[in-house]
């Protein structure tokens, strides 16, 4: 496996893991705070879904034969 495989393999799975982050925050309603302020929800779910494509086309990238 060549280093630019690996990398891509590493980064889609980090990235999955930020998309389930996202994804578990809304399906239990969590607030995230800082400060006075707070994120609304459908911010998580916009980072799920651009998490999840990155996620996704990181595997296609790191799983492609050359």
């Amino acid at each position: 496996m060549d280093g630019k495989r690996l990398y891509f393999l590493i980064t889609a799975v980090l990235l999955g893991l930020v998309a389930l982050a996202h994804l578990l925050r809304v399906v239990y309603g969590l607030e995230v705070r800082v400060g006075q302020g707070s994120f609304p929800q459908w911010l998580s779910a916009a980072g799920f879904v651009g998490a999840g494509f990155l996620s996704a086309w990181g595997f296609v990238l790191g799983c492609k034969r050359t």
